[in-house]
């Protein structure tokens, strides 16, 4: 048996490149919940109480594993956007 050793930064790259081959082998585009940074970047909004007014309004869907954590659910962003969006004449 070998024995192969690997630095931390090495180990944690490994890990993230097996995950993005998963992802693109199972079609899998983006992660099912998101940081609220990531949420406002695809909304295209600036202030984190826009991004809560969304979320208070029950506009958008979210999940709240602990108490400081809170986590957007990407699908349910772009329906939000999609039901706001306005057909071409």
């Amino acid at each position: 048996m070998e024995v192969i050793c690997l630095q931390d930064e090495a180990f944690y790259k490994l890990i993230e490149d097996v995950v993005e081959r998963l992802k693109e082998k199972q079609n899998i585009s983006h992660d099912k919940w998101i940081s609220p940074e990531r949420a406002m970047e695809v909304l295209n909004i600036k202030s984190k109480t826009t991004l809560q007014k969304l979320r208070d309004e029950g506009q958008i869907t979210f999940s709240q594993p602990q108490k400081k954590i809170i986590l957007y659910d990407y699908d349910s962003i772009l329906e939000y956007l999609k039901s706001h969006s306005k057909s071409s004449f």
